[in-house]
């Protein structure tokens, strides 16, 4: 009996440890974090690249797996990795999509250069968005300039339209969002801020606390927390319908969903993995 392959999409670790910002919930790159040292006592290594020898292999056996799109490491900024163009190459050649995971400060490049190269070989661009405002932003992504990443964004959908309108392939934009109720206060301005720009997309995910620091950040800890983001849902579901694109259509809303009452666990028992058998 054979079975039926049902992956689809293959994430590559191309560059975990380059960031030029520092969040606060991220495993490798908060203030908080001393994950770099304990890499660096158990290889010997400050930071993991991956030889661009490596790439082409892998589009080939991806390409015979049936896989339909790649993402480039969604740990760190994957745009500062120096073979991130020979990705994009090979999307092209292999016919397959990439889907890329941003913090939105489109390094090195102008975003009118980096889109010019995005957006006809990407399905989604996940820009990483954490405030409605540039307290709230600057105060979680350490290191961000949140009036110029409205500003990117703003340029690379103006591209992505003009590129679609065009005939050409039309990019799915979204911001991706971490749950913590140091930012949640924002979530419904920041669907409204979504809509202005034309993103089509806002998702995120709960909390993943690895610090100490972190922990009372989460929404998961009691009754009163999960009612908290409860709430914020349904202030989310209101702004969806109130604020249109400029083409009128709505932001897509996901996995902006309210939690059980007790949901106190990051992974609850009854849970099943919507990538399982899916991605590599």
């Amino acid at each position: 009996m054979t079975m039926k392959n049902e992956f689809w999409r293959l994430t590559i670790d191309t560059n975990p440890e380059d960031c030029n910002l520092a969040c606060i919930m991220c495993e490798e790159h908060s203030p908080y974090s001393d994950f770099k040292e304990r890499l660096f006592a158990k290889t010997g290594k400050k930071v993991r690249r991956m030889p661009s020898e490596w790439l082409e292999p892998i589009f080939q056996d991806a390409k015979a797996l049936g896989i339909r799109e790649i993402i480039p490491s969604t740990m760190g900024e994957p745009l500062l990795y120096k073979d991130f163009d020979q990705i994009l190459a090979l999307c092209q050649k292999y016919a397959l999509k990439c889907n890329l995971t941003t913090n939105g400060t489109f390094p090195k490049r102008t975003v009118e250069d980096w889109a010019s190269r995005i957006v006809p070989v990407t399905s989604d661009v996940k820009i990483s968005w954490n405030g409605a405002t540039a307290q709230i932003s600057e105060e979680v992504m350490l290191k961000i300039d949140f009036e110029q990443a409205i500003e990117n964004v703003r340029t690379f959908i103006k591209y992505r339209d003009a590129h679609a309108a065009a005939g050409g392939n039309f990019c799915r934009v979204t911001f991706q969002l971490t749950f913590m109720r140091n930012n949640m206060h924002e979530l419904a301005a920041i669907i409204q801020l979504a809509a202005g720009l034309g993103v089509d997309r806002v998702k995120g995910h709960q909390l993943w606390d690895h610090f100490p620091e972190t922990k009372s950040l989460g929404f998961r800890q009691n009754a009163t927390t999960i009612a908290e983001w409860n709430g914020y849902v349904s202030q989310a579901v209101a702004a969806a319908e109130k604020y249109r694109k400029p083409n009128d259509e709505k932001v897509i809303l996901e996995q902006i969903i309210p939690l059980k009452e007790m949901e106190t666990q990051a992974v609850p028992e009854a849970y099943s993995c919507p990538f399982l058998g899916k991605e590599l």
